[in-house]
């Protein structure tokens, strides 16, 4: 073959490599700008389903957790979680400070996803909390509780997990699961709200507007197509199929979590919950969020199903036999859940290489794949309720986890920031 023949083709590679590299930071940012989307219906449904003197407040709390969220990983925790490794292979140095801008997609696309496991927290310890406490907590979460145990699987090669050969594609563990039971804790801690438990009994505390509730979990639907679609981090040729079965395998996670937590309530508390119904839909994406590049269709509808089915009674056991009044569901649909979408990889995920279902991920046995993921599950698990005691036992020796009975009657739209979300005669 002549050098005049080749020199087209050399042409046309390297067109299509740049091309590609193009393609890929412009579905990360893309997918990223999902993501912070995301935030959005994180206070919908958190506002939807709480009172309604509270509304503002928990605007106030997400409004937070991604400015605090930006600031704090940008400085430290981007670092931490992929910066150079000491021999330990745990903590980092950041390089982004001086960074002109390069990977700069990268950065923003962790961002985003640090704020995320942050705003978890806010639903579970809504109308009780100090806002003052609240931040101080999320700066915590975002710069080091989630950049370094994050870094156990995600940095790649030397994080101690990734070696394991644990599998959590876009973080059902790593982002839901530490931001689930970081909830759990301060639900506990902060203790429940006035009128939640009296002589022994479980008062529902209804929500305030469902359908804000209901347009929240379809905005966290949409943004979730990027919160696993962009995980692929690249777009071009094999990666392109990828990503889109990536995103056809979340949808149908979401709609099989819907459908069993739907008929769950309808079976086991006699009617069909909206409220239940929704959880269920976070719940499956939640499920398929470890999983959902090592799925198949019908892996991720069953994966999505039993976790949809999961939530009813997680929140159920969590509120009446607990007694910890997590405000909605957050501990369920993003702990529990995430832990069975992490585990759910070793009873039926497919390998990357030989497509295998129901024996191998990537070669390795799925018993044996299983046992890896419980590894994974147990070691974020403790992480996250570890630290989040730690900084929670020191928030309350200091400057309190919770506002006087006097503020949390008022309402925190009044007692923290002085102005209600609602000016309607519906506000007590």
């Amino acid at each position: 073959m002549s050098l005049l023949t080749t020199i087209p083709n050399i042409i046309t590679s390297a067109v299509a490599v740049d091309a590609n590299e193009d393609f890929t930071i412009l579905w990360i940012l893309l997918s990223g700008i999902l993501v912070f989307f995301m935030q959005a219906g994180f206070t919908l449904v958190e506002s939807g389903l709480t009172r309604a003197k509270n509304a503002g407040n928990i605007a106030m709390k997400n409004f937070m957790d991604i400015s605090v969220g930006t600031i704090s990983f940008w400085a430290l925790g981007y670092g931490l979680m992929y910066g150079p490794k000491g021999s330990m292979g745990i903590f980092s140095v950041s390089e982004i400070w001086m960074n002109p801008g390069l990977g700069a997609h990268d950065v923003f696309f962790q961002t985003v996803f640090a704020a995320t496991a942050a705003t978890i927290v806010s639903g579970a310890i809504a109308g009780r909390t100090k806002y003052s406490t609240y931040i101080i907590f999320t700066l915590f979460l975002t710069a080091f509780i989630y950049p370094i145990s994050g870094g156990w699987q995600w940095y790649g090669e030397g994080a101690w997990l990734a070696n394991l050969g644990f599998v959590d594609f876009a973080g059902s563990s790593i982002v839901h699961s530490v931001g689930g039971w970081a909830a759990l804790c301060a639900a506990w801690m902060v203790g429940p709200r006035i009128g939640k438990y009296t002589d022994g009994k479980v008062n529902a505390i209804p929500g305030s507007n469902l359908l804000l509730g209901t347009l929240g979990v379809f905005i966290l639907w949409l943004g979730w197509f990027g919160f696993n679609g962009g995980s692929q981090l690249a777009w071009g040729g094999d990666d392109s199929i990828a990503a889109s079965a990536v995103v056809m395998v979340t949808n149908i996670a979401a709609a099989a979590g819907a459908l069993g937590a739907l008929f769950t309530s309808w079976l086991y508390l006699g009617k069909p919950s909206l409220s239940q119904t929704l959880n269920g839909a976070i719940a499956g994406l939640v499920a398929i969020t470890a999983g959902c590049g090592n799925m198949t269709m019908s892996g991720g509808f069953f994966a999505g199903l039993v976790g949809g089915i999961i939530v009813v009674f997680s929140i159920e056991f969590i509120e009446k036999k607990l007694k910890i009044d997590d405000a909605i569901g957050a501990a369920s649909a993003h702990g529990v859940v995430g832990a069975w979408g992490t585990l759910v990889i070793g009873l039926w995920g497919v390998g990357l290489d030989n497509g295998s279902l129901l024996h191998s991920v990537d070669g390795i046995s799925s018993f044996k794949q299983l046992g890896i993921q419980g590894i994974g599950v147990a070691a974020y698990g403790a992480w996250a309720v570890i630290t989040s005691l730690i900084v929670l036992y020191v928030l309350k020796a200091t400057i309190g986890l919770r506002v006087s009975k006097e503020d949390e009657l008022k309402g925190l739209d009044m007692a923290e920031h002085g102005e209600l979300a609602f000016n309607s005669d519906l506000n007590p």
